[in-house]
């Protein structure tokens, strides 16, 4: 769950002072330039007005105490549908100047006093109060009451704030926001016309009566803070509250404490305390936010909890513990991850069963020894950047520092990618490289992929059709593997071109499909509306490779099994259960010259099943029966995961373990809203 999103919220305040020129009618807001800053690098204040902003000394300021009577050329009464009128002051057409109306405006010893409808327009944003104040010899401006600030998608909502343009200090105070993270960058940075922007509804309200689930994107957030402290270019709150939920604040909430952003050329740096994650009012999650280094690309900053706590019986000899620190920005866009980690249980049992003998091939039987204190610390490092249009990911693991077991310990994967178009599609095109990368193969179990380079051209569609679900993938790739093979230990080098087709298709036999997909407050456990009843899933594969000497190996794959669905998941006892059957048959010839992507297990039957227990608490569990019987694991399970999930609206967290690789750990899914 990525609050890089969060973050840029609090930038999104600095387009309040954006906004704060807009107190003043064009030419009675005449700041000297002297005291605007000439550095390169930001400056609030610099952001706020522009050097090239037309400020005009000469137009007299108009003088009104009603709204009947005008005794300015520049003040122009336009009639509200009602009958009322209101007086438009310095209205302009340049998109650097700014435009304030109001229904009564009056100045008395330069300082303008604007009433009544408050309505500021300035480059496409859009400031509404009910009454305004701006001091022009002391150069400070307030506004009090229903205070709206509206940045083409963002809005922003206060009762009260000052600045002194003098000091380049100011508070907000009673503060709300609704930030929409996918466009909040260019929202900031635009320079719209007054005109474009003039029909835009700012009178709406943050939290919702009704929302709909984003699946898989996360990008509303609704903050609040009692105060925000403006101090030149740095910002601060003791306390600011933010949540994905857009209903209301009791479920989850993110509290962030001792929040300070401060201002360096085109970045903003984030600092804060102890902040927790909040869920259900009760449960208080501790976690360091750090500090964050946020840019336009806004790539470098995310939110995750930093502690991380799982299970791995292969690598690290069962349980383990982490803890991610601040992310390092390296140069331009890449941003470099650490996590040191503390192997619990190897060190409490005192000797370790991952690695091989020393001197022995690395797909040798692994032996147990003695651990030493080197053995009881791993470490796991990211590198996330751009390069051109490309993304660039390289991760790397370390499961022990014993210098012995260098290179026994390391494990290495690294992709470079980006979306590309193709035969009228989008696709991903992607270069990868692996080193000792581990591979799960049914029935055949584990192997180890030694070296492996190469590149990939994908393509992933999901449609509807009068009711059916279908999901499509394309995949071909090209590039050469260093492995062990297929009936030995032994390690082989080979080319391996492959070309793999899939169509899964979900078609309603029975279905109570729900009449729309809003939800409310009333759905306390699902973050959207349940279709129920009977449908049936099937499943088409296609699948051939090829190897050095004319090796090759391929099938075709088909199955076809009912899923059942019962329940709203709306009461408190079981009012969720789902089923699922999938029996799957390969008809296949050939063999790879590799054990990790050999295909086996001809005939499978793969089952799911969830139940709601009480509340939000749901088990989980899906596994791949074994039922080729050429197979000596003709019978059993060759893949399985079970869970237990706490599951509600805006949030589920879950335990999770998987027999078959001795693998488990903890989950947590925060859940989009629009």
């Amino acid at each position: 769950m990525k609050i890089r999103k969060l973050i840029k919220a609090i930038f999104f305040v600095s387009a309040l002072i954006n906004l704060t020129p807009s107190s003043k009618a064009t030419q009675f807001f005449a700041i000297d330039s002297k005291n605007f800053s000439q550095s390169k690098s930001v400056n609030w204040i610099n952001n706020v007005f522009p050097k090239n902003i037309n400020v005009s000394s000469k137009t007299p300021l108009p003088r009104s105490e009603n709204n009947d009577k005008s005794n300015s050329k520049n003040e122009i009464l336009h009639p509200y549908k009602d009958g009322s009128q209101t007086l438009l002051a310095n209205s302009f057409d340049d998109k650097n100047e700014l435009e304030i109306q109001s229904e009564i405006q009056s100045e008395e010893n330069n300082i303008l006093k604007a009433k009544g409808n408050v309505l500021v327009f300035y480059q496409g944003k859009i400031l509404k109060a009910d009454s305004l104040i701006y001091d022009k010899r002391q150069k400070t401006v307030s506004a009090r009451g229903n205070i709206s600030l509206s940045i083409g998608e963002q809005l922003f909502k206060m009762n009260r704030f000052q600045y002194d343009f003098n000091s380049k200090k100011g508070y907000l105070f009673d503060v709300k926001g609704l930030i929409k993270t996918d466009n909040l960058i260019d929202d900031l940075f635009s320079n719209v016309e007054t005109s474009d922007i003039k029909n835009i509804e700012i009178s709406k309200e943050i939290f919702k009566e009704k929302v709909l689930n984003t699946p898989g994107a996360l990008k509303n957030w609704i903050f609040l803070t009692d105060k925000i402290e403006i101090d030149g270019k740095k910002w601060k709150s003791e306390k600011a509250i933010f949540t994905n939920d857009l209903i209301e604040l009791k479920q989850v909430k993110i509290e962030i404490n001792s929040l300070e952003v401060i201002s360096r050329k085109d970045q903003l740096r984030f600092k804060s305390s102890l902040n927790y994650l909040i869920l259900d009012d009760k449960i208080s999650v501790p976690f360091w936010f750090g500090e964050r280094t946020l840019t336009k690309s806004g790539e470098s900053f995310s939110f995750e909890n930093r502690w991380n706590m799982g299970y791995d019986n292969v690598d690290k000899d069962g349980y383990f513990i982490g803890r991610k620190l601040n992310s390092i920005n390296l140069f331009d866009d890449f941003v470099l991850d650490l996590e040191p980690q503390f192997l619990i249980q190897r060190s409490l049992q005192g000797h370790t069963k991952s690695f091989v003998s020393k001197g022995d091939s690395i797909t040798a039987d692994k032996v147990k020894r003695d651990a030493y204190w080197e053995d009881y610390f791993g470490f796991n490092s990211q590198i996330k950047g751009k390069i051109s249009n490309w993304n660039l990911e390289i991760d790397k693991q370390i499961n022990s520092f014993d210098p012995d077991e260098s290179p026994n310990s390391l494990r290495v994967k690294s992709n470079l990618s980006k979306e590309i178009s193709f035969l009228n599609s989008k696709w991903d095109k992607s270069f990868f490289g692996v080193f000792r990368d581990r591979v799960w193969n049914g029935s055949l179990g584990e192997s180890e992929v030694y070296t492996g380079y190469g590149s990939k051209l994908e393509k992933q569609n999901t449609w509807e059709v009068n009711g059916i679900t279908k999901s499509e993938t394309l995949s071909l790739g090209l590039g050469n593997f260093k492995s062990e093979t297929l009936n030995s230990k032994n390690l082989v080098t080979s080319i391996k071109g492959s070309l793999f087709y899939s169509l899964d298709q979900k078609l309603p036999l029975n279905v109570n499909k729900a009449s729309n997909k809003f939800i409310d407050s009333s759905f306390k456990y699902i973050s959207e509306p349940i279709n129920k009843g009977l449908s049936l899933n099937t499943s088409l594969e296609l699948f051939y490779a090829f190897y050095k000497n004319g090796n090759n190996q391929q099938y075709l794959g088909f199955g076809a099994g009912p899923e059942f669905i019962l329940g709203d998941l709306q009461k408190k006892y079981f009012d969720y259960t789902r089923i699922s059957i999938l029996p799957f048959y390969k008809i296949k010839s050939g063999d790879s010259l590799f054990k990790f992507d050999q295909i086996a297990d001809k005939f499978t039957l793969d089952i799911a099943f969830d139940q709601q227990l009480f509340g939000p608490l749901i088990l989980k569990s899906n596994a791949s029966l074994n039922l080729d019987s050429d197979s000596k694991d003709y019978g059993d399970f060759i893949n399985s995961k079970i869970s237990l999930n706490w599951k509600k609206r805006s949030y589920e967290f879950g335990i999770f373990y998987q027999p078959h690789n001795e693998a488990g750990g903890i989950s947590f899914t925060l859940f989009g809203f629009k």
